[in-house]
């Protein structure tokens, strides 16, 4: 079993996990939908209307994105040509690449510097490798951590346009001041991609949905999971 499927069947069996859902299962089914159809709305928003150069562009957070045996896929080479564009555009004054591995294969942090440097890229830009969450949850935490608890500045969260919305609401929950930038130049839809956002809109709703119970009913540790 992968590291990787390993982590998200100890997720699906966490108890916290399992009350988050149940409550935002119930919020669903008593609204006849119409909870979720909201959070779809809200996530296909943000992946057509992020902006492709950010207002600062000071600090960058590139995610990685699962790379089996090292191979990039069309979506992680997108963040990467992204990030070279804003590079040649605005140098940011500071690059994190997020992003773990397996063990005994190349990181994502590790795989997004070595496509970055083979882009052109110069080794004086100021890169920093997080390389060692697995998830996106993980990924703003351990940045958190690199960047020190007296950085002030905005960052850019730079993904593809349907994880754009889960990545803001980590980053807000985690007390970033952020801003979303998009790999693609534009909002693609088709059915793939359609499904893509229906995912990631059940995975928002969980998480807002479980984070904003966890505080009603003041459960610590639920709360602490997402902060």
């Amino acid at each position: 079993m992968s590291t990787r499927l390993a982590h998200r069947l100890a997720l699906s069996a966490d108890r916290d996990v399992l009350h988050a859902a149940a409550v935002t299962t119930a919020a669903c089914v008593l609204s006849l939908g119409l909870v979720y159809v909201g959070y779809f709305v809200h996530v296909l928003r943000v992946a057509r209307k992020a902006p492709c150069l950010p207002d600062r562009g000071e600090c960058l957070l590139l995610f990685g994105k699962h790379a089996p045996g090292g191979r990039l896929d069309i979506d992680f080479e997108a963040r990467l040509d992204r990030a070279v564009s804003l590079w040649r555009q605005r140098p940011p004054g500071n690059v994190v690449l997020l992003g773990g591995g397996a063990p005994g294969e190349p990181t994502e942090a590790e795989l997004a510097q070595a496509g970055l440097l083979a882009r052109g890229v110069t080794i004086d830009l100021p890169m920093t490798l997080e390389s060692q969450s697995r998830d996106t949850l993980q990924n703003l935490r351990n940045a958190r951590i690199v960047l020190g608890k007296g950085f002030s500045r905005r960052v850019t969260l730079l993904s593809s346009r349907y994880h754009l919305a889960r990545c803001a609401l980590f980053a807000r929950n985690l007390g970033f001041d952020a801003e979303v930038c998009a790999a693609e130049p534009r909002l693609r839809l088709g059915p793939q991609m359609l499904l893509r956002i229906a995912g990631e809109a059940a995975y928002v709703c969980l998480t807002d949905i479980g984070t904003r119970w966890a505080r009603l009913i003041g459960h610590r540790r639920m709360i602490e999971r997402s902060s």
